[in-house]
């Protein structure tokens, strides 16, 4: 039995051919743009919340409290990103059974993350009273998720990317109620990005045979880049949403850097308090 270190141990392998251009590195092109995956989370930083004060006066000291949580919670959730980056190098670098789990698994933990901190509470089940509750049963749905990837791994990025279709309902339900034109660009941009994400792994997996006999079977890396494209999108969107949910006295505004006229930004949250008494 080959150790679960060893090189090409996984169940997956990609379209890429293996060690082509390097003896050590066993897909080249997905372990590159796996970094370059890492690299562009690092630009989320500029997603976070920006507390600013309009005019005069204070924030209360609950509601500073709760911007310090939220924006906490986005560091803890990018820190979670990018280990996912560094184990999608690792895996592809080595298509090792050990690298595959440790970039399955750390999309499902990032996910609950993200879940447990961000899910809103009027989508909660009935049976769920407070954040603390719906914490443990994130938890606890995640350790048997985590047991579970073991029993057939090549079948849990399936499962991870229909988790997507999940949280594009909630985006829906949640563009439904909101009318303001920056909050429904960023979504539609969200999901473009994310639908030629989808679509480039899909083809990978699906049609390699196309793609290697036109000598072109790279559409792996290509989902790194445009997943995470899709996320620079994502988080401040998610943030937005947790705002008016958590903190309704103050008004979140989606803003852009560097520029709103440039065709590529990254978008971020401002805080504005809309009634202040000086």
């Amino acid at each position: 039995m080959p150790s679960i270190f060893s090189y090409q141990s996984a169940e997956v392998d990609w379209c890429e051919g293996n060690f082509e251009r390097s003896t050590v590195i066993a897909e080249y092109y997905n372990t590159v743009n796996g970094t370059t995956l890492f690299s562009l989370l690092l630009l989320t930083p500029l997603n976070f919340l920006v507390l600013r004060v309009l005019g005069c006066g204070t924030f209360p000291e609950l509601q500073v409290n709760h911007g310090t949580f939220i924006a906490y919670n986005s560091q803890l959730l990018r820190k979670r990103a990018g280990v996912r980056g560094v184990f999608s190098v690792y895996f592809h670098m080595t298509l090792s059974y050990m690298g595959q789990l440790l970039d399955e698994l750390s999309i499902l933990w990032t996910l609950a993350v993200a879940y447990s901190f961000w899910y809103p509470r009027v989508y909660f089940p009935r049976c769920i009273k407070s954040r603390k509750h719906f914490f443990w049963l994130s938890g606890v749905t995640t350790v048997i998720s985590t047991l579970m990837s073991f029993i057939k791994p090549a079948f849990n990025a399936y499962v991870l990317n229909c988790i997507a279709f999940h949280l594009l309902y909630l985006t829906w339900c949640e563009l439904k109620k909101c009318n303001d034109k920056r909050v429904h660009r960023v979504a539609a941009v969200m999901v473009v990005w994310w639908v030629l994400a989808i679509s480039s792994w899909i083809s990978d997996r699906w049609l390699c045979g196309l793609w290697q006999a036109i000598n072109f079977p790279y559409f792996h890396s290509f989902w790194h880049l445009l997943i995470a494209m899709s996320l620079l999108y994502c988080f401040p969107l998610v943030i937005y949403f947790d705002v008016n949910y958590e903190m309704p006295s103050f008004k979140p505004k989606l803003g852009y850097w560097p520029s709103d006229s440039w065709p590529v930004v990254v978008p971020y949250v401002a805080l504005e308090e809309p009634h202040k008494q000086c």
